[in-house]
């Protein structure tokens, strides 16, 4: 009984995960138990143990008398989380520089062909699923658990803040550029430059968040109908 119980709360965790990710319970939103209980034909019980499941996890919250919230990331968390996720995955690019096999290398470099046309075409998402698969394998090659363990959840806080780093200018270059400077050094079997290389991707990407989120932010500058227009010297300055 106990097992079919667990089984269903995580279940029930899973879903909600997924309606969360989806969007369709966005940063901030109540999380309505009642509704979803008639929903998903479940009781309160697998419920409530799954949003205890996502409270440890960071993505929701609980606050007494209201009930569970869906968890909102803020610039400061993206402050200190980005250099932690940048830490622990260069970690594993180091060790995935240490172990992996010629078998390990050559799928690397099928997915590596892949990240560059996607580039080259400018198609943003599937450079992104095909950017998650090389970050996934990387994980996997280093063969730790623990990383493994604590990548995962920091991914799943990024996740609420649905970010879309590459559509900075120059952004999507710039990551390409990156990956083959990481899967360059894999491939030379050099630990050190494989860490830093994954190190410097990451903390890249949120300097192209905080480029993209003030660029989007700023208001467009429009002349004072009190200024004269400049000068063509002045233009070519």
């Amino acid at each position: 009984m106990a097992t079919s119980l667990n089984s269903l709360h995580d279940e029930v965790a899973e879903r909600l995960r997924g309606v969360i990710f989806a969007g369709e319970l966005a940063p901030g939103s109540w999380v309505d138990e009642v509704h979803l209980c008639e929903a998903w034909s479940i009781s309160r019980t697998p419920l409530r143990e799954a949003l205890k499941v996502l409270s440890a996890e960071g993505l929701v919250r609980h606050e007494p008398r209201r009930g569970c919230f869906v968890n909102e990331v803020t610039e400061q968390d993206l402050d200190e989380i980005f250099p932690v996720i940048a830490m622990l995955e260069g970690r594993c690019a180091h060790e995935a520089a240490s172990r992996a096999s010629a078998s390990d290398i050559q799928a690397m470099a099928v997915l590596h062909a892949q990240l560059q046309v996607h580039a080259q075409a400018g198609k943003i998402q599937d450079y992104y699923a095909t950017n998650y698969l090389i970050h996934e394998a990387i994980i996997a090659m280093a063969g730790n658990k623990w990383l493994a363990m604590a990548i995962g959840d920091l991914r799943k806080i990024l996740k609420l803040a649905r970010l879309q780093q590459l559509n900075a200018p120059g952004r999507l270059a710039q990551s390409l550029h990156e990956h083959l400077a990481i899967f360059a050094a894999i491939q030379a079997r050099d630990p050190q430059a494989a860490g830093e290389a994954m190190y410097l991707h990451l903390t890249r990407q949120r300097d192209a968040l905080k480029s993209l989120r003030q660029s989007q932010s700023t208001p467009p500058v429009s002349p004072s109908i009190m200024e004269p227009p400049p000068t063509p010297q002045a233009l070519a300055l």
